[in-house]
């Protein structure tokens, strides 16, 4: 397999396909960088390099017990781009991956960035504060900890019914749901609880504020968990020049079930660079 070394020596596994200009996903919770597979196949064959790595924790990579945090993972995402020696890249972030790219572009820069996607991402903030009232209540997190302490494989399983839009319309096929669930099962619990915290605590609006590149901003009208007028719509507005797209009734998964305008969306964007 192929991995990379993180500085606190946690081993990182990523995939690497195509050759050309680079494009870099980060995946959402609590899943792993395969739910990119349809984008890095139609980007790869499309002349593109399309990397996607498994957070700590998660998928394939190491399961340490620390380190869940959005400091380490944008210091993650720089050990990676080192280890590749990526120029020209393209971060895509989707949900909680949406924090982690942007703070590296917060913590590192952009010199080595050529654009910034980010899809259905819980920045600038996710969390209700007292000067970010509209974002999701504390107890709603709490909630999720305590699904996933009981019983994690039931919680997911039924996470599945909003994350999808199932009860708003929106189909997908068992296959998905499988492989979905199998896929958040590899992670390991402390790492998933973490993550949790991670995302809902995490003040991302430094870090937006320094995004410099070109930016995509992409979320579902429709998205029962990370509500985009709380998130999506406030990233388009702090960032300068960002180009916002809604797709009408999509839900939180988006990248399934609008795999294909997702896809056409992002090679559009890609070939402005």
């Amino acid at each position: 397999m192929s991995t990379f070394k993180a500085k606190d020596g946690t081993q990182i596994y990523y995939k690497d396909w195509g050759s050309g200009k680079p494009v870099l996903f980060s995946h959402g919770w609590p899943l792993d960088g395969d739910m990119w597979d349809s984008q890095m196949n139609f980007l790869a064959e499309r002349g593109y390099r399309a990397i996607a790595f498994d957070r700590r924790g998660f998928g394939r990579s190491d399961q340490p017990w620390e380190g869940y945090n959005y400091d380490t993972f944008a210091s993650d995402i720089n050990d990676l781009i080192t280890h590749l020696d990526l120029q020209d890249v393209t971060l895509v972030g989707f949900s909680m991956g949406g924090g982690d790219v942007t703070r590296y572009i917060g913590t590192y820069g952009t010199a080595r960035v050529a654009g910034l996607a980010l899809l259905g991402a819980v920045t600038p903030i996710f969390g209700k504060t007292d000067d970010h009232p509209q974002g999701v209540d504390k107890s709603v997190f709490d909630g999720i900890k305590d699904g996933l302490r009981k019983d994690r494989a039931q919680f997911i399983s039924d996470f599945a019914t909003p994350f999808f839009g199932l009860n708003a319309g929106q189909t997908v096929s068992e296959g998905t749901l499988t492989q979905t669930l199998n896929i958040a099962l590899l992670a390991s619990l402390k790492g998933t609880l973490d993550c949790v915290t991670a995302f809902s605590e995490t003040d991302f609006r430094g870090d937006v504020a320094k995004v410099d590149v070109p930016t995509l901003v992409i979320h579902g009208s429709n998205d029962q968990i990370v509500p985009f007028e709380a998130t999506g719509k406030l990233s388009a507005e702090l960032i300068p020049g960002a180009e916002l797209k809604v797709y009408d009734n999509a839900p939180h998964g988006f990248a399934v079930t609008h795999q294909d305008q997702l896809n056409n969306d992002l090679l559009a964007f890609l070939q402005k660079l």
